[in-house]
């Protein structure tokens, strides 16, 4: 079966063994296929919720898992694609680190932290430790805004700095610090904020 030529609705339709119509007014009722992955209509069962919430988490680990050995310079849409499937929808703050060898080879994505909706406690010894532990000689950060807007805040410039100066003391580089809001992102190091 070639699954890119279907719908939709159509692949939807296989994953919840619905008939085609049932299935259009699910993802009719849910909004889009991006509503019906984060909050499904009520007229899902539980089951075929675990089944969507299965699609969407492998979703995210192909993404994650085509990252692993790339050139971050040279592959910025897939870490783009990976941070907004893993982080836009998301409605509490994940500081998460991307871990690069001194080629700038991705070695290993790790969420670190975990906040409230519009904050998350990062503290720059726990990133020296898990750098240290991944045998990393660089770093990019990324964190999302629930609230979708991309501005960093007081706060972001601050951690961003202390992270910084915490890393270069074991001669680890912070490349970027990366923001995730809805459908779009703040990347530090392109605002030359870094």
């Amino acid at each position: 079966m070639e699954t890119e030529k279907l719908s939709d609705v159509e692949l939807v339709a296989i994953a919840l063994r619905k008939p085609i119509e049932r299935a259009a007014g699910i993802v009719r009722d849910s909004g889009s296929l991006r509503g019906l992955l984060n909050k499904p209509h009520e007229d899902v069962t539980e089951h075929e919720r675990e089944i969507l919430a299965a699609i969407k988490e492998l979703g995210r680990r192909y993404l994650k898992e085509a990252l692993i050995g790339q050139n971050f310079i040279r592959s910025p849409q897939a870490v783009t694609d990976y941070l907004m499937a893993s982080l836009r929808d998301e409605k509490r703050e994940i500081f998460k680190v991307i871990f690069l060898d001194k080629s700038l080879r991705i070695l290993t994505v790790r969420d670190l932290f975990f906040g409230t909706i519009d904050e998350a406690a990062v503290h720059p010894r726990e990133i020296v430790k898990a750098a240290l532990m991944a045998d990393a000689s660089n770093i990019v950060l990324c964190h999302n805004h629930p609230s979708g807007k991309i501005e960093p805040s007081r706060e972001d410039y601050e951690i961003t700095q202390k992270i910084k100066q915490a890393c270069a003391t074991v001669s680890v580089r912070v490349l970027d610090h990366i923001i995730i809001g809805e459908n779009q992102y703040f990347s530090f190091s392109e605002r030359n904020s870094l």
